[in-house]
């Protein structure tokens, strides 16, 4: 009687199990990256728009109080320098991501106004449907170049 081996199992992946697993892998990445980072621009737009409200809001009662706007970002409660200018510029919100700047023109009746704008700046610029935000003292909010789900 002849004894007969028994042929040995070989434990593993091969590589042909493994570069499907890899391909699959890679399919994941590539749908769920630019989702991830199309959200995280979404959400840095939430943090500039409610700045922008925000900036707006604290234009409105220190008008309430003084029968005007100010153009000193320590006026409405953002730490600075007492200056006078001609308008709030390089106020960063949003992380960073996006530079505010207030103005106050004039209307076309005289009354005193303001404008608040928000733009990005960094690697929000890959924000390419919503570049900046604006509000007024009549609380128009635009946004350029599109205003389709901006201000939403």
């Amino acid at each position: 009687m002849t004894m007969r081996s028994r042929p040995l199992r070989v434990a593993g992946f091969s590589l042909i199990e493994l570069m499907v697993t890899i391909a699959i892998a890679a399919m994941l990445l590539a749908i769920a990256v630019p989702s991830y980072l199309s959200q995280v621009r979404k959400s840095r737009r939430t943090e500039a728009r409610t700045a922008v409200l925000d900036l707006a809001t604290r234009e409105e009662r220190y008008f309430s109080v003084n029968n005007g706007y100010s153009l000193k970002d320590f006026d409405l409660g953002y730490g600075g320098t007492a200056t006078n200018s001609s308008a709030i510029t390089n106020l960063k919100v949003g992380g960073g991501y996006y530079t505010v700047t207030v103005t106050t023109p004039a209307s076309a009746t005289g009354q005193p106004g303001f404008k608040i704008v928000a733009t990005v700046t960094g690697t929000q610029a890959k924000d390419a449907a919503c570049q900046s935000f604006t509000v007024d003292q009549t609380g128009k909010q635009t946004s350029s170049p599109s205003t389709t789900g901006c201000w939403n």
